[in-house]
C-alpha cells in the first residue's frame, strides 16, 4: 500500500509541475486567465422521471452556479448570460450559490438586481446560499441582491410549483453546508414518494444524506470543476465537501437519487480555468 501511494503522489507531483509550468508559459498563462474563463458551455441533459407528473413533460429547468463576482467575473459578463439563459427559454431558474466572492467587499452590489431581475422564468426562480454568500458577512447582503433580482431564497425550505391542472412538483433548498445551518429534516423530512422532488445543495459531497429522504434529483455546484484539470488525472483540487463528486451526472445510493454537479461560472482563489469550462446547465425533464 506505501509503494502504490508514493507513486500516486509522485505522479501527482510531476503532474502539477507540468500544469504550473503550461500556465507559466505565455500561452498558457493568456488562455488559462482570459480565454477559456469565457467560454460558456451550456450542458443540455434530458432526465426521465416514473413520478414527474404529465404536464412537467418536456418542463425545462435552468441551472447557474458560483458566479464569484469581484474576482474574474464582471457586470458585463454576468448581463450576456442573462442574455444567454433567456434565449434558452427556461420554465424554471435555479442559482446554486455564491453570487460574489467576498460579498461584503464588492463594491457594485446594487447593479446586481437589475441585471438579474431580467432572467425569464415562468414557473419561477430560486436560489440558495453558497459558502461565499454566508462568507465576508455577506448572509444579508446577498439575501438583499437575490431577492430584489426577482429570485425566491430557498433556506431549509420546500416549496411546490403548480401547474393549472393542479399537478405540481417541490424544489427544495438546503442551507449551505460549511458556513450556514443546514437541517435535513426540516427541508426534506415531509416529502412524499409519489411527488417529484428537486433539492438545491451547494455542496454535491452530502449527496447520500440527501438521497435518504424522498429526493430524485439533486443540483449541486461550488467545485468549479476543479478549476484548473490535469488531462489524464482531474481536478488538481477540490473545496471541502466537493471531493468525492467533482462534475457531472452521478446516481446515489439505493435509491439511485440522480445528482448533477455544475462547474459553475466564475473563479475563486486563482483567476484561472483550465480544462474546466464555465457552464450553464439545462435540464429537460420527460414523465
Amino acid at each position: 500500500m506505501t509503494k502504490k501511494y508514493s507513486r500516486r503522489v509522485f505522479l501527482k507531483g510531476l503532474l502539477s509541475i507540468g500544469i504550473g509550468s503550461l500556465l507559466t508559459t505565455s500561452l498558457g498563462y493568456a488562455y488559462a486567465r482570459y480565454i477559456e474563463p469565457r467560454q460558456l458551455q451550456v450542458t443540455t441533459k434530458n432526465m426521465t422521471f416514473a413520478n414527474l407528473p404529465k404536464g412537467f413533460d418536456g418542463v425545462k429547468i435552468l441551472q447557474f452556479s458560483d458566479i464569484h463576482l469581484g474576482l474574474t467575473y464582471d457586470l458585463s459578463m454576468l448581463s450576456r448570460l442573462v442574455d444567454k439563459i433567456n434565449a434558452l427559454d427556461p420554465d424554471i431558474v435555479l442559482f446554486t450559490g455564491d453570487l460574489m466572492d467576498i460579498p461584503n467587499q464588492y463594491p457594485y452590489t446594487k447593479l446586481i438586481p437589475p441585471i438579474l431581475k431580467r432572467i425569464q422564468a415562468p414557473l419561477g426562480k430560486f436560489a440558495i446560499y453558497g459558502n461565499h454568500d454566508h462568507g465576508g458577512y455577506g448572509t444579508d447582503i446577498y439575501r438583499k441582491a437575490i431577492e430584489d433580482s426577482g429570485f425566491q431564497l430557498l433556506r431549509n425550505e420546500t416549496v411546490k410549483v403548480s401547474l393549472i391542472d393542479q399537478s405540481f412538483i417541490t424544489i427544495s433548498g438546503l442551507d449551505d453546508i460549511m458556513l450556514g445551518q443546514p437541517d435535513y429534516q426540516k427541508t426534506f423530512g415531509t416529502l412524499g414518494k409519489d411527488n417529484f422532488s428537486l433539492a438545491m445543495v451547494h455542496e454535491p459531497d452530502v449527496a447520500k444524506k440527501v438521497a435518504a429522504y424522498n429526493v430524485d434529483l439533486q443540483l449541486s455546484g461550488h467545485t468549479h470543476g476543479g478549476q484548473i484539470q490535469i488531462p489524464f488525472y482531474g481536478p488538481l483540487y477540490t473545496p471541502p465537501y466537493g471531493r468525492k463528486y467533482e462534475e457531472g451526472t452521478f446516481e446515489i445510493g439505493p435509491s439511485k437519487m440522480a445528482l448533477y454537479v455544475n462547474r459553475g461560472l466564475g473563479t475563486t482563489r486563482l483567476p484561472f480555468r483550465f480544462l474546466a469550462k464555465p457552464e450553464i446547465t439545462l435540464f429537460v425533464l420527460h414523465h
